[in-house]
């Protein structure tokens, strides 16, 4: 069986482009919905391309910390992606 990380990386490469899902909702899907912290330290040390981490945002609707340049790098890319901030 795949280890959580494993899933969560699954689970976050199928968030399609301009669409966003809160740590909570990666860790519901990855099958672990009380890991949502976990998701965010999963995310936070993740330096493969091929994972979109900046696409998984706050419940808040923030975009929350991103390992790759901070919060603002992080809304940059996701405005440039064409998700939109309330």
């Amino acid at each position: 069986m795949a280890s959580f990380r494993d899933r969560v990386n699954e689970v976050v490469k199928n968030i399609p482009r301009g669409q966003v899902m809160t740590y909570g909702e990666v860790a519901e899907a990855a099958g672990s919905p009380r890991g949502a912290r976990e998701v965010g330290n999963i995310m936070s040390q993740n330096f493969d391309s091929s994972v979109p981490c900046h696409r998984v945002i706050k419940s808040t609707g923030e975009p929350g910390d991103y390992n790759r340049g901070g919060e603002e790098a992080k809304r940059a890319l996701l405005e440039k992606e064409g998700y939109r901030f309330n």
